[in-house]
């Protein structure tokens, strides 16, 4: 069962958040600076470009380095939420700018993917549509393992593609809270994990490259909170609850899209080519 609120202001003023959306600036005869998530002043995920029709993207960087879990909030995400807890909105909402948030409660069961291995959106889905990098002749590389969780069609154009990203890799994790968790799993727990998330339309300009020519929908949460539940869930195939808050304004989508989105996550999960009911 997902939950979708309305969107709220949530967040501090731009300096005074430890994670924060930039954008370099553009260089001189060259396009747009890199869109980036930055952690504590240090680049720490690229995202995709605001050309629109360049690939869907979220590589690490190097100030990806640590988690962003508080304290407060630990023993209320230790088993899962009933409704859209406003302490916890707001604890989490002070580490992010100031701006408009859609919050939701949403139910994901994990599969960890590891880039260029089977699963891997971006030397799969992604090439089918786009083809090879036109200089490097490889795909798109994340520089870091992350979590398929969903997706689904959008209309006979579009497909949309769920992904959980930590802000760390899971080989980082601490071996005895992953498997506390595995055990809390067992035992029927739901444990709640948070993430602020984007929601990015691309699509390649023109089909020369491709053998599945189609929009890419690309809904990413930015693990703030959980790691450790995430890779227990993932490692016996068991679901968790993830608080998402989506950066309505940090967004390559339209506000009618975003509204689109409850609908859309209601769905049942229908892999590229599966035909939907009905």
């Amino acid at each position: 069962m997902n939950t979708v609120g309305e969107p709220r202001r949530l967040g501090v003023p731009g300096p005074e958040a430890r994670l924060r959306f930039e954008t370099e600036p553009r260089k001189r005869g060259a396009g747009p600076g890199r869109r980036l998530l930055v952690l504590d002043g240090e680049p720490a995920f690229e995202l995709s470009s605001w050309c629109g029709t360049c690939q869907f993207l979220f590589r690490r960087l190097e100030g990806a380095n640590q988690t962003l879990s508080l304290e407060a909030t630990q023993e209320r995400l230790a088993g899962r939420l009933s409704d859209l807890d406003d302490d916890i909105l707001d604890a989490f909402g002070s580490l992010l700018p100031e701006g408009d948030y859609l919050p939701s409660l949403l139910r994901v069961e994990p599969r960890l993917v590891t880039p260029g291995q089977e699963g891997d959106y971006f030397s799969s889905e992604q090439v089918a549509a786009w083809g090879l990098d036109a200089f490097w002749g490889l795909p798109e590389h994340p520089r870091t393992p992350y979590y398929r969780t969903f997706e689904t069609v959008v209309d006979e154009a579009a497909h949309l593609y769920e992904f959980v990203v930590p802000m760390v890799p899971p080989s980082w994790n601490e071996p005895e809270r992953v498997a506390e968790y595995v055990e809390q799993l067992g035992r029927g727990v739901v444990p709640t994990a948070v993430a602020v998330s984007t929601l990015d339309l691309c699509q390649p300009a023109l089909d020369l490259h491709s053998t599945d020519y189609h929009g890419h929908w690309g809904l990413t949460h930015f693990l703030l909170d959980g790691h450790h539940k995430l890779a227990a869930a993932a490692s016996v195939g068991a679901p968790v609850q993830l608080l998402s808050l989506l950066a309505l304004g940090e967004c390559l989508a339209e506000p009618a899209d975003h509204r689109r989105l409850a609908t859309l996550r209601s769905q049942p999960r229908l892999p590229r080519g599966t035909r939907q009911a009905g």
